[in-house]
């Protein structure tokens, strides 16, 4: 049974709290204001700190369909809202060319009819059903080039689009767009203006740690905080690539899979590829730095207690 959008901040904080999502209020409030007033979610940040969960979640807590659109270099308009089905087209074809039924203009009419239609993600987006409109996520939009960036503002305007052969096939209600970007290149500002912006930062670590807890149910009070806190201290050192939130719950179940009960220098060391994925990055730590934040952090986490 779909649910209803939430009406307030605090319904919204509550919704993603019940799927494990720790969100803060600056968060709720913009993804509120996005579900209010129908306008995409435009999420930037780091990889890794939760922009493309957001679109899960809300998929679950409403119970919609989550229509993915993974975006990547040289994706076009064909990959992304749709394609004719050349291969049946050319049977249907030959089929009528067999039969002796070759009028031109039913023979268009045919293979250009939507039986013929290979609907990807974006025209699926549009063909929602009322009442139970989709949640469209369009992830690492930062990958693409300006040209497709283009094309998704009428997407984005008008929920409609345009398909020469069949005309103009609009959302009977707008999807729940959700956009995100890793920063690899800037977006265009007219893209940005037709979206709610956030900027996902990495958590403090008291969100970190209730992250963890809740996703890693089975790492002790001991293992978890120190895990957490050795994170936030390698976010703030100068490394190829920081650590996301995705990467501290793979360490803790990682380490839970060892039976680690609290971090030492030997599971640090024996699990760092779980946790960085940069060469150089590991090859720093194990010169000896990765002890020096171990024992800085039992020391922190000693006095705290």
């Amino acid at each position: 049974m779909t649910h209803s959008l939430p009406v307030s901040i605090d319904e919204t904080e509550q919704l993603l709290d019940s799927q494990n999502y720790v969100a803060d209020r600056a968060l709720a409030t913009v993804l509120f204001l996005a579900l209010k007033m129908g306008r995409p979610l435009f999420l930037e940040g780091e990889a890794g700190v939760g922009k493309t969960e957001i679109a899960k979640v809300l998929a679950a807590a409403l119970d919609r369909p989550l229509i993915r659109l993974q975006c990547y270099e040289g994706l076009d308009v064909s990959s992304a809202l749709y394609e004719w089905n050349y291969a049946a087209q050319m049977i249907e074809i030959r089929m009528r060319e067999a039969s002796g039924d070759i009028s031109r203009d039913a023979m268009r009419s045919e293979i250009f009819s939507e039986r013929f239609l290979i609907r990807r993600p974006i025209l699926q987006a549009l063909e929602g059903e009322p009442g139970r409109a989709p949640v469209l996520l369009i992830d690492e939009l930062d990958r693409t080039d300006e040209a497709f960036e283009a094309f998704l503002l009428e997407i984005l305007s008008d929920n409609q689009v345009t398909i020469p052969e069949l005309g103009t096939i609009r959302a009977a209600e707008p999807p729940i767009v959700v956009i995100t970007t890793n920063r690899t290149r800037e977006i265009h500002d007219a893209l940005k203006r037709r979206c709610l912006y956030h900027w996902v930062d990495y958590p403090a670590s008291d969100r970190e740690l209730d992250i963890v807890r809740r996703k890693a149910p089975r790492a002790n009070a001991e293992l978890s905080a120190e895990l957490v806190a050795f994170v936030q201290r390698l976010r703030g050192i100068d490394l190829f690539k920081a650590p996301g939130v995705a990467e501290t719950i793979d360490w803790a179940n990682a380490l839970t899979e060892l039976n680690a009960v609290a971090l030492d220098p030997a599971h640090v060391s024996d699990t760092l590829g779980v946790l960085l994925k940069y060469q150089d990055d590991i090859q720093r730590m194990e010169r000896g730095e990765s002890r020096e934040i171990l024992t800085e952090v039992k020391r922190e986490l000693a006095k705290a207690s």
